[in-house]
């Protein structure tokens, strides 16, 4: 069957910030809308809202006030359901609730028309599930947006198990014709971005856990990698009840694999009612009077001369450090076949991170995270090992600082906080990939237009290489001894 929806009337069901974020994008693009919630008057509400937001636009000049005005003329507030009788197309933004929905739909199925294709917008839960008892659970398929819909250019088209390849093929071209970026992902927990997402917050979570260092260096030094937020600011957005309920949703569809384990540092925000923003405290004090809290930073120091001072390794990051050690005025000496890259200072050393701890590899010995750039006064973390000498532990933060870094010392914990970051979200990306819910082209569209990643992990893995990549999530294994940090079959076959 071959669906063509570009101006088919459709109905959206639920009239919450994305029911009318999608009647926006819809009505813009040209289509008849019909909104209906089952809270009386909330569908009117809603529209008259809208009618704001779109003058608010055309006084910034982002649009036209004809255009505003036409598409609030296609949109319209229906007290029935029965509505859908008319549609080609209904999208339900309802409640994340499975029997609610699939109520909704069973009650929809007895409404449309033979060839209306229902497309549910849930984040989370199971496309096949919501479609077990539709008589024609082919036409049901995902549509999953993100919020703001209206600026947000990603949309999951989700297949369940007996979605028609027609449909998926029809929301995905529609999607495009829309002005987003759709991308096809197969039905299983989490979906690909919330998928994908866990260890960005994991790994933060964890590394708190074990008090390697404080929300505001943790959140510096990813944010320095070229996120927009950190982990810590965003869950504080995102809300902690939100965040974990999405979290504890994806260990339990998984039949409570090790990978998506909760965090009891969250758990105990929740129980304690530290929700983030919408509370007025979180990871952070929100509201007037509340102070910023900043990472730290080394005072400046004259760096000291070394008597022989080695630049080890080849690559980009190495012809970066080579740069910046120019600039000093120190005579240095190049080991481009080194197996370790960093700096060699009168004996001592100064290497990137590959996921062991300094006190792993030495006495006089730091470690630093993996920068995705050289300098421009990016918060770096490092760690000396628990053997260094006090005057190597000062003098390796200064020499970071030479290199034109924000040092951020942590605690001597594996693979610090960017490096195991990033491996662990190419590690989820590779399963992701190996289990067919989407293509490596996919999982890099959907991190980057999803949740605003500065690059996808494939991309990541791409910049980096995957023996590396395995190397430091194999440490971490060692280091754990738990199923979190396994890695994927697909990273060890790409190798």
């Amino acid at each position: 069957m071959t669906h063509t929806l570009n101006g088919a009337p459709l109905l959206v069901v639920g009239a919450g910030i994305m029911g009318i974020g999608i009647a926006q994008v819809a009505a813009q693009a040209g289509h008849p809308v019909m909104l209906f919630d089952t809270r009386d008057g909330a569908a009117a509400e809603a529209k008259d809202k809208l009618a704001k937001t779109l003058d608010a636009l055309v006084a910034k000049g982002k649009l036209r006030s004809e255009e505003a005005a036409l598409a609030l003329s296609r949109i319209e507030a229906v007290a029935s359901i029965d509505a859908a009788a008319s549609a080609r197309l209904v999208v339900e933004a309802i409640v994340e609730n499975l029997a609610i929905k699939r109520t909704l739909f069973q009650q929809l199925e007895a409404i449309v028309a033979p060839d209306c294709v229902l497309a549910t917008n849930t984040s989370s839960i199971s496309v096949t599930a919501i479609a077990n008892g539709l008589r024609h659970p082919g036409r049901l398929v995902g549509m999953h947006f993100f919020n703001p819909v209206p600026l947000m250019k990603l949309v999951e088209v989700v297949s369940g198990l007996q979605t028609d390849a027609a449909v998926a093929a029809a929301i995905f071209d529609l999607s495009k014709d829309w002005g987003k970026v759709p991308v096809h992902a197969r039905s299983t927990p989490g979906f690909i971005v919330n998928r994908i997402a866990r260890p960005y917050y994991a790994e933060t979570l964890a590394l708190l856990l074990e008090q390697a260092a404080t929300p505001a260096v943790l959140d510096a030094c990813l944010r320095a990698a070229g996120f927009r937020m950190g982990p810590c600011e965003l869950m504080d957005l995102i809300g902690h009840d939100t965040n974990f309920a999405v979290t504890q949703s994806v260990y339990e569809a998984n039949f409570f694999d090790r990978r998506f384990v909760p965090s009891l540092v969250q758990r105990e925000m929740v129980d304690g009612g530290l929700l983030g923003r919408k509370s007025g405290r979180g990871f952070y004090a929100y509201g007037d009077g509340a102070a910023t809290v900043l990472p730290e930073s080394i005072e400046s120091m004259p760096l000291p001369t070394a008597k022989l001072l080695r630049l080890h390794g080849q690559g980009p990051l190495a012809e970066g450090f080579a740069t910046a050690l120019e600039k000093t005025g120190q005579a240095f000496l190049r080991v481009q076949a080194s197996d370790w890259l960093g700096l060699e200072v009168d004996g001592a050393q100064l290497r990137l991170t590959d996921g062991r701890t300094a006190s792993q590899l030495g006495t006089e010995v730091a470690v630093f995270d993996r920068p995705l750039s050289v300098g421009h006064g990016a918060a770096l973390a490092w760690a000396p090992s628990l053997r260094a000498s006090p005057a190597w532990t000062g003098t390796a933060a200064r020499w970071l600082a030479a290199l034109d870094f924000k040092p951020q010392r942590m605690a001597d914990t594996p693979g610090l906080v960017v490096a195991r970051t990033l491996a662990m979200l190419i590690n989820e990306a590779a399963d992701a990939v190996l289990q067919g819910v989407c293509t490596p082209e996919g999982a890099d569209a959907a991190m980057k237009l999803g949740v605003n990643y500065p690059a996808g992990p494939f991309e990541w893995l791409a910049q980096w290489n995957a023996p590396a990549v395995i190397g430091l999530l194999d440490v971490l294994d060692a280091h754990y001894r738990g199923e979190r940090y396994r890695v994927s079959p697909w990273l060890r076959k790409f190798v």
